[in-house]
């Protein structure tokens, strides 16, 4: 069969991420593309990373004349977990022209998962649930042989009598080994390169694991769910050559929700390396307290990781259990000490705003900023989403709008202790005593100002005295 390959981030309708200029290829998208054509089928693929029109994919069609188009979002990039709504409006006027060319639509994504309703109304044919790539070998060869869907697991689809059917669940992929390199061939590297050079070096993106065994109860994981599969060193460092063959990189983002979890597993990958003489920087995200077991910064460290981002969220303990993180701010503090001892550059995540967050929660949060200093930081507030649940518990407050449109939209949909704009305010004035402090420190001195924490008074004042007057209003 003909396959046409494409997926639904548009780099062009995210601001944030377009000045940000850090894009990466669709590796999951990639990975089926592969694994389809290993079993037979002609795979092409059209990345709309740096498209500007949806409806570019008519000559697309054009020239390719597919039997089939898929829509596979890249499930290990967290925009794509987002579920953006500029996003969803781009793949459903893709899905249209496809159909316009009586072509068979089958969707893979964290928005389309939370929403296949949707998605089949607009025309796809099938929405694939869960990890997809033995689910789409299946669906392509019924198309082949002509057979209905009825049977096939894991998807959603208009059955005969045009009501809409959730098939049961497929089953776990648990040897990661067994699926093939990704189809790195496919990709137009220029335009990725040529959006990196602002930077000074280009990174890639490759996975390691699938999914996260850890509970924190505002975290969705629509695709990978919460089994933790590993692949081996050995075929880690296998892409790794492979990507080598085809283009030059100076780093890498391991874009695991949490790299290097199964025991050993760092250890073993660092050897591999070493066996293989090859050197690379990289980042990965991991959590506080695996960071202090063993002698895990230490392995990382010698592989050539340069930063981690951890999920802090919050210097409230109070806050970090509300969200079932099962981490301490201890832990937080110490693993960040570590990583700077070994060279490492520690990075937060942090969230404004989660349910019963306070003001003394809230600088708390700061004192665990400022005086741990991270290398880096990325400032959000808290984001229902599907299946969590954070998103059982405010779901009622929802009005029309229950998705972001792009990454920096940055909006409260429910009701926390202060009103949306507050937590607006607050999120620039960190990024802007941050990087402040981080010019302070490299000047060798540093003053914390009394101008942060009285603009943020003040600010909280202002919304307090605000909501205090319509109050008083409503009782008049």
């Amino acid at each position: 069969m003909k396959v046409l390959f494409s997926h639904s981030y548009f780099l062009n309708f995210d601001k944030k991420q377009l000045e940000l200029s850090k894009p990466y290829p669709p590796l999951a998208t990639i990975l089926a593309a592969s694994y389809l054509r290993e079993k037979g089928n002609e795979v092409v693929l059209f990345d709309v990373n740096f498209v500007e029109n949806p409806k570019e994919i008519k000559n697309k069609i054009a020239d390719f004349k597919p039997d089939i188009v898929v829509f596979y979002d890249d499930g290990f990039n967290y925009l794509t977990k987002m579920c953006l709504t500029n996003m969803r409006e781009a793949c459903f006027e893709m899905i249209k022209i496809a159909k316009e060319n009586d072509v068979s639509v089958f969707v893979s994504s964290s928005d389309s998962t939370d929403n296949y309703e949707k998605y089949l109304e607009k025309g796809a044919d099938v929405i694939m649930l869960g990890e997809a790539e033995e689910t789409l070998l299946e669906l392509v060869n019924n198309v082949s042989q002509k057979e209905t869907f009825e049977m096939v697991k894991g998807i959603s689809f208009f059955n005969s009598e045009n009501k809409v059917v959730k098939n049961p669940v497929r089953s776990i992929r648990v040897d990661l080994d067994e699926l093939p390199l990704p189809a790195w061939d496919l990709i137009d590297i220029k335009p990725y390169k040529k959006a990196w050079k602002k930077h000074g070096y280009f990174s890639i993106n490759l996975a390691t694991t699938r999914g996260c065994p850890y509970k924190c109860n505002w975290c969705a994981k629509p695709i990978y769910g919460t089994r933790y599969n590993s692949r081996s060193a050995s075929h880690v460092v296998d892409e790794i050559k492979l990507i080598q063959s085809f283009f030059d990189f100076e780093h890498i983002w391991f874009c695991d929700d949490i790299f290097g979890l199964k025991p050993n597993w760092v250890q073993e990958f660092k050897v591999k390396l070493e066996e293989e003489n090859i050197k690379i920087n990289y980042k990965i995200q991991s959590r506080a307290d695996l960071l202090l077991k063993d002698e895990t910064i230490l392995n990382l460290a010698k592989s050539g990781c340069e930063e981690v981002w951890i999920g802090a969220e919050s210097g409230s303990q109070k806050v970090l259990d509300a969200m079932d993180k099962n981490t301490t701010v201890s832990q937080i503090v110490k693993s960040t000490e570590l990583m700077k001892k070994h060279g490492i550059k520690p990075c937060y995540f942090l969230q404004l705003g989660y349910l019963g967050e306070t003001w003394e929660d809230l600088k708390l949060t700061f004192n665990l900023l400022f005086d741990n200093m991270p290398s880096d930081i990325g400032v959000s507030v808290s984001y229902p989403l599907p299946g969590t649940k954070f998103y059982d518990i405010v779901a009622n407050q929802f009005t029309e709008k229950a998705n972001w449109t792009d990454s920096d939209e940055l909006l409260l949909m429910y009701k926390s202790t202060f009103k949306p704009e507050f937590y607006k305010v607050t999120h620039k004035f960190i990024h802007q005593r941050f990087r402040q402090k981080q010019v302070e420190n490299s000047l060798s001195f540093s003053v914390i100002p009394k101008w942060f924490y009285f603009k943020l008074a003040s600010t909280i004042n202002f919304f307090k005295l605000r909501r205090d007057s319509k109050l008083n209003s409503q009782k008049e």
